[in-house]
């Protein structure tokens, strides 16, 4: 039996729904409140109260199960920041007065339920309202759940939950059970309510509290700071069917009415397209108003009728006009109660009605479907489904609208939504490729006359990415986002009134790597051919076939870094390397331009440790070693060393001392102290085991526990040993460190309570001569054995802020001091009754204790430092801090505090950091260290820039790369090279913001970032645009090429088709005087062709070698790359195999032809790479290729054929009927598996002998296949298949089993729920785990165990691994103890979103024999205390889970 476990490996990118409000902070509260006090000359001055800019809402976006909110930074032209930015996106021009903006993450959710709709529940168009809006979303079948910011958590917490599912709401489905979409969700503009449809005729009206009223009155909302977030109070349900109303496409509220008024576009009689000229006009709308306090059935107040079939959206007109735009494919209507209707004819599809007055027609041909709107000003945008922006304008006298114009914009992205963000920017989400935030300006002076010189760059709307320095995303994009895209300049006058210019600017992009469609693995350009094991599986790549249309694209992934090398050399022995930088004090005030920049400053010094001395190298032109002329201390191997006073001193520190150097002569030696009063023989106690630099203090930690603090004198540039108060007592230390909260604004200091009072005090700024600035304040972290962890500010070391049990990991860090909220006081109480219970449990949590802390803020205007911290069984602890002004109440109830606490209280006074707290991020599993590797030297190096991109870097046995862009983590491991030692950055001339790391074996590299790669995503990204829609990709391994199939629409004369397709097919008569009548329409057709790309050694950019084009009408349905064996002279041959159909209409009989074509082989022409073998023509589309034993098998239609190659054609030897059309073709020795659109799995046998295709087995249910694929675990083979309706399943061929009917249908081993529909299964083998100490016997059957990696639509990829029998019950019992143990975002329930999907048709439940990784990942968020208990509950412990957990992780890096 064989079990497996579903893990998602890079979540979805395709954005599906987008929208803006105000939930993190109210409209009064322009930014969130980290503005305080700024001083005048602040140059990362926060934003001022804004005049022209007005309120920036959040912008909150779904892709698939992950929801995110967004803050919008705003950077401000300012004319004294003449200082070159650190963000690329400044540089696009300036736009009235705004020189940049980017998107900033606030919170990421991974949500058990896939999002249907969106709707914001706004509080309505007042600027100064304290209220936030809240998030109303809503999942199938019927399931709405409104959510709200919680500042106390910085997250969003569930406000309500509303169900109509199960049997006491089944009577509102009427009988059905499948219904085309999910619930759709819309709110009322002045948030008085929301409106869902759900079961198409089933109205939710969800009334929202009003103020003083229902929820919002409890007590936690008391607090001056606080604020309130519009709430749901109640829903009722009015069924459409009691209005008479049949077939609902869409509704909306509307402006303008003192109640809510929802207007409801429906089909009265379905007409499709084949019944036009006798039925058209068969839509209507109908306004009805909703009274929230009767609930009653509602009255109809206005309607109109006679709308075109294709009506299918509602758009309502903001005030003073007021109204609604009806959208259909071929027209705009415009109607409201008061106003004349008027409508706006787009193309000469149209088909008016005779009783109508002739209509106005647009001056250009376009087609509405699948289009999105929103609002700018009074403009409407519209995106069409070619990805051109349109504007639309209602010229209207009072509040009667006179016409309609329409006139064109540049191109931008094909969009799945559009969002207005406050009056400045919008938002361009996409499915099909990167969503942009765009800013827009009216009237015609847009830029400055200053940066007249970056109009240019702005109108290109992507100059800003020649050469940055941090990256943005889009610039991966580079090719897509200039020229055309964007350059939205509107010339044309949209009417007499309002002929003015609109202009656009580009400032960020979120990078979208779906849809997956189909993807290839093959080797990456630097791969390593002698690697072996784990470091084996970072030579691959997987090259996918993303995007459509215009927005096409390769996408190029990889799950770890593989850094570009400059130079290596052999170094063994080496334990730790540092480099420096050294600022001469004379030449440091010729030029004082020279401070701004000092992120290009060179590293003067290279400090290598090695196990008993230690090397210098100079970092000049070329690495070389002078350590016989320096003074640093070379007999014996270094602790640390870095830079202090402004760079102009280098601190060395080694086993009992430090140096302090001057470039290199030594200006002082100090020793450090002895504590006890023991003799000095006993040295071994105060030799240091880590060291913390903060300029100008260094704090070093002994090998006993002590700690000391290095404090230096800015003035005189040396150091004096000093012991800090706290080493005094004897509790012992397990970790430390300094915290440098650097700026002219610290950010520690908007945490303290007096922040007013201590703000500009301790400012050792000696500005005039610019000799040294030390800005900022520096605190001390020491964490005890204990588990607590203090924090005091340096050098007074007063506490300022302390929590115990730091330990533990829970998700909120709160100062002790502080009365905790009760979802705190919750935890503690737990924690209180765990400690008294059974003590057997807990006798592992007192081994734990922290080995490594570090606290950083990475500088940029709006960052927030991160906490981390790494325990001795290899966990790594994330933290990031917030900001959060708890009610004033809060300060009384400190009296209220246990009789021990009330000591420290005294000092505590008021300055403690009182609104500091800290809220745990996740990070990978893929981080954690095997406890017996754990390495005693620290693991963090962290980095503000290599190759433009800031974070940290993690050594040990499981080395990663750990990225910090838009305040979020991006962790990549790198695997290529083992176990890492040390590692450092490394600026100088021939390493450009480089880097050098030292590998377990001794190899000392210095390399680069690859700079083709994005690496804020999930995995590294490089895209490759197309401009075409790729379809399908294969990999030719010997000349490392990707042959993929392409197809480009085309816009071709409807009469020039239509007679193309009577010269192909003589028997398809018609009139040629019908042509005549079509001479303005258009017709789009793809056109197909095979493109053979490889990407190039040097530069990493793709080329095209060869095109394969297709002929007329013929589509090329699949490509393989297939071995064939030649029976003419017995040898195997690689061949290109192309299958194609000629798509001409229901009318002609379908055809398909299968080409042959070698690559490479042709000697005496090299530049014709491909050449053709063989090509044939036959009956039935050509849906599927594979080569089965050097045999082709062709799917021709409903037929499938075993071909024999000769060298010069193919013979059928057997063949095979299937039932309807063959979508997918999968070969394991002589077996076949095939997917059959309607009609589920076949499982095939060939047989040599009696040369037949026979039938073993299938599966009798029908199911809609999309992909298929073996799965392998040991000596069990399973088949595995994906459907429509996003399930997978895996069955099993079981002959003697009585339920198979003698073998004749296959059995199910497992099913679940994927959430996404799975294009592409790929067979790879898993990774041995290192912490495999099993028999030769069983670790032969482990060896042999595969996973299935898959691709999905929304743009995630992940896979289906088989697991162990014992591995998948310990997880599957602890699965079911988390659906139950941990709150859920959305309260949504993930046993039920995993369940099975049959869309209403017959189908019975099998096996749960797949676990949820996903689920499972929340194990590790957890407590220690809880982790503990649930471990104990299910009879295993938590290292045993913890070590599963890691193996599978571990078990399906395949790249």
């Amino acid at each position: 039996m064989t079990y497996a476990g579903f893990k998602i490996l890079h979540p979805a990118t395709g954005i599906e729904n987008c929208a803006s409000g105000f939930v993190t902070h109210s409209p009064s509260e322009s930014v969130p409140k980290i503005a305080v006090v700024q001083s005048g000359d602040d140059l990362e001055a926060e934003w001022p109260a804004r005049r022209s800019l007005g309120a920036v809402p959040n912008l909150i976006v779904t892709a698939g199960n992950i929801l995110e909110v967004y803050v919008v930074r705003v950077q401000e032209d300012d004319a004294r920041s003449s200082q070159p930015s650190a963000d690329p996106r400044s540089s696009g021009g300036v736009m009235d007065g705004i020189r940049g903006a980017r998107l900033e993450l606030v919170c990421h959710y991974r949500l058990h339920g896939n999002v249907e709709s969106m709707a914001i529940l706004s509080v309505g168009g007042d600027d100064q309202s304290k209220k936030r809006d809240s998030i109303v979303l809503a999942f199938r079948d019927a399931k709405i759940s409104v959510l709200e910011y919680d500042d106390a958590a910085h997250g969003l917490r569930t406000s309500s939950m509303h169900c109509f599912e199960g049997p006491e709401w089944r009577y509102l489905k009427r009988g059905r059970e499948s219904f085309d979409r999910g619930p759709l969700v819309k709110a009322d503009p002045l948030g008085r309510c929301g409106g869902v449809l759900l079961y198409g005729l089933q109205m939710i009206i969800l009334k929202a509290a009003q103020a003083g009223q229902g929820l919002v009155g409890e007590d936690e909302l008391a607090g001056v700071g606080s604020n309130v977030s519009v709430r749901v109070e109640s829903s009722y349900i009015i069924d459409l069917r009691d209005l008479d109303m049949k077939h609902v496409k869409d509704f909306t509220f509307i402006h303008g009415y003192i109640e809510p008024v929802m207007v409801i576009l429906q089909e009265k009689e379905p007409s499709w397209a084949g019944r036009i000229p006798w039925k058209h006009s068969t839509c209507m709308i109908s306004a009805i108003s909703i009274s929230t306090a009767l609930k009653q059935h509602p009255p109809l107040i206005w309607s109109a009728a006679n709308l075109p079939y294709d009506a299918y959206k509602l758009v309502p007109v903001p005030p003073p006009i007021g109204g609604v735009l009806v959208i259909c494919a071929n027209s705009i209507h415009y109607h409201s109660q008061e106003s004349v209707s008027c409508a706006l004819v787009l193309n000469g599809f149209y088909v008016q009605s005779e009783s109508s007055s002739e209509m106005l027609k647009s001056n250009f041909s376009v087609e509405l479907d699948a289009a999105h709107a929103a609002w700018l000003s009074y403009d409407a945008i519209l995106t069409t489904k070619t990805g051109e922006l349109l504007l639309l304008t209602l010229v209207y006298d009072g509040r009667v609208v006179q016409r309609l114009d329409l006139m064109k914009s540049k191109a931008s992205v094909l969009t799945s939504g559009i969002a207005t963000i406050g009056n400045s920017f919008f938002f361009l989400g996409s499915r099909l490729g990167d969503s942009l935030l765009v800013q827009y300006s009216h009237g015609p002076s847009i830029m400055t006359s200053s940066h007249a010189k970056d109009e240019g760059a702005d109108i290109e709307g992507d100059g800003s990415l020649g050469k940055p320095l941090r990256r943005s995303s889009s610039d991966v994009l580079q090719d897509v986002a200039s020229g055309e895209e964007l350059s939205l300049y509107s010339t044309a006058p949209n009417s007499s009134e309002s002929a003015q210019k609109i202009s656009y600017a580009v400032r960020d992009s979120l990078i979208n790597i779906g849809p997956l469609k189909d993807f290839s693995y093959g080797y990456r350009i630097n791969a390593d051919l002698n690697a072996t094991g784990i470091t084996k599986q970072s030579n691959y790549e997987l090259v996918c076939c993303s995007g459509h249309g215009k927005n096409g694209a390769v996408c190029v992934l990889q799950q770890s870094i593989r850094p570009e090398s400059i130079t290596q050399v052999e170094l063994p022995g080496c334990k730790g390397i540092w480099t420096v930088y050294h600022k001469s004090s004379r030449g440091h005030t010729t030029d004082p331009s020279k401070i701004t920049t000092e992120d290009d400053e060179y590293h003067a010094y290279l400090i290598i440790s090695m196990e008993s001395r230690t090397m210098v190298l100079e970092t000049a032109d070329d690495l070389g070693e002078v350590t016989e002329r320096v003074d640093y201390y070379v007999q014996g191997s270094t602790i640390a060393a870095g830079n202090l006073f402004g760079r102009r001193r280098v601190v060395q520190i080694y086993g009992c001392g430090a140096r302090i150097l001057d470039g290199s002569y030594m200006t002082q030696e100090l020793n450090f102290v002895v504590q006890n009063s023991e003799p000095a023989s006993n040295s071994d106690s105060f030799t240091v085991s880590f060291v913390s630099i903060a300029d100008p203090y260094v704090l070093v930690k002994m090998v006993d526990g002590s700690i000391q603090l290095l404090v230096g004198d800015p003035s005189t540039c040396t150091m004096s040993v000093n012991v800090p108060p706290i080493a005094t007592s004897n509790e012992p230390i397990s970790a430390c460190t300094l915290y440098h909260d650097k700026g002219p604004e610290p950010w520690l200091r908007k945490t303290s309570t007096d922040a007013w009072l201590s703000s500009g005090v301790a400012e050792a700024v000696d500005g005039n001569d610019g000799l040294y600035q030390f800005q900022g304040d520096i605190y001390c972290l020491i964490c005890y054995v204990s588990g607590r962890l203090d924090i005091y500010e340096v050098p007074s070391f007063r506490c300022v802020f302390s929590v115990d049990n730091f330990i533990s990991g829970k998700t909120h860090v709160v100062d002790k001091h502080i009365w905790a909220p009760s979802w705190n006081l919750h935890k503690i109480k737990n924690k209180n009754l765990e400690e008294t219970t059974g003590q057997q449990r807990k006798e592992p949590a007192q081994s734990m204790r922290i080995t490594e802390l570090a606290m950083y803020r990475w500088p940029s205007q709006y960052s927030r430092p991160f906490l981390f911290a790494i325990l001795n069984d290899g966990t790594m602890l994330c933290y990031h801090a917030y900001l959060y002004e708890g009610a004033e109440g809060a300060n009384k109830v400190e009296d209220g505090l246990s009789p021990h606490d009330s000591v420290d209280l005294s000092g505590a006074g008021t300055s403690r950091l009182r609104n500091l707290r800290f809220l745990r991020v996740a990070i990978d599993t893929m981080t954690r260290e095997e406890p017996s590797d754990v390495v005693s030297g620290p693991r963090m190096t962290i980095f503000t820039n290599v190759g433009g991109y800031q974070g940290f870097f993690l050594t040990g046995s499981r080395p990663a790369w750990v990225f910090v862009s838009r305040e979020r983590l991006r962790v990549h491991p790198q695997r290529c090279d083992g176990p890492i030692v040390a590692f450092t950055n490394l600026h100088n001339v021939n390493c450009n913001h480089g880097l050098i790391y030292v590998t377990s074996q001794g190899l000392l590299k210095i390399c680069q970032l690859p700079t083709a790669f994005s690496y804020d995503n999930y995995w590294p990204v490089q895209k490759v645009p197309l401009k075409a829609t790729p379809h399908q990709i294969a990999y030719f391994a010997e000349k490392n090429l990707y042959p993929l199939i392409l197809s480009v629409p085309v816009v071709k004369p409807l009469n020039q088709v239509l007679s193309s397709m009577i010269d192909q097919d003589i028997g398809y008569q018609m009139d040629r005087d019908k042509l005549t009548d079509d001479s303005d329409k258009t017709y789009t057709i793809d056109e197909f062709e095979v493109r053979i790309m490889e990407p190039e050694k040097s530069s990493g950019r793709w080329e095209t070698r060869a095109t394969i084009p297709m002929q007329n009408f013929e589509h090329a349905l699949t490509l393989r790359v297939v071995t064939l064996l030649n029976t003419t002279t017995m040898e195997n041959e690689v061949l290109l195999a192309i299958g194609t159909a000629y798509v001409q209409g229901e009318d002609v009989a379908a055809r398909g032809r299968v080409l042959l074509y070698s690559i490479g082989k042709n000697t005496e022409n090299p530049d014709n790479l491909v050449s053709e073998v063989y090509s044939k023509e036959l009956k039935g589309a050509i849906s599927a290729l594979a080569s089965l034993q050097g045999h082709l098998l062709i799917a021709s239609g409903p037929k499938i054929i075993l071909h024999k190659w000769t060298g010069a054609e193919l013979n059928g030897v057997a063949f095979y009927d299937a039932p309807l059309h063959v979508v997918s073709m999968n070969i394991v020795k002589n077996f076949v598996l095939l997917g059959d659109i309607h009609k589920s799995i076949y499982f095939l046998n060939w047989k040599e002998q009696g040369a037949q295709l026979t039938m073993l087995s299938k599966d009798f249910g029908s199911l809609d296949c999309y992909a298929t694929e073996f799965l392998i675990d040991g000596t069990q083979l399973s088949m595995v298949v994906s459907d429509d309706q996003k399930n997978i399943q895996i069955f099993y061929y079981a002959p003697k089993s009585p339920e198979s009917w003698k073998g004749q249908k296959l059995l199910s081993r497992a099913e679940f729920h994927a959430g996404a529909h799975v294009m592409k299964f790929w067979r790879l083998q898993m990774p041995p785990n290192a912490s495999d100490r099993t028999p030769a016997s069983v670790a032969s059957e482990k060896s042999n165990r595969f996973a299935l990696l898959f691709c999905t639509l929304d743009g995630s990829i992940g896979c289906v691994a088989a697991l162990d029998e014992l591995t998948f019950r310990r997880l599957q019992t602890l699965q079911r103890k988390l659906v139950d143990a941990i709150p859920h975002v959305c309260g949504l329930n993930p046993r039920s979103f995993r369940q099975f999907h049959s869309n209403g048709k017959v189908h019975r439940p099998g096996p749960d024999n797949m676990i949820d990784c996903e689920l499972l990942s929340e194990y590790e968020m957890m407590s220690l205390e809880e982790q503990l208990d649930i471990a104990h509950q299910i009879g295993t412990t938590r290292a045993q889970i913890l070590l599963n957990l890691t193996d599978l992780s571990h078990g399906t890096s395949f790249l």
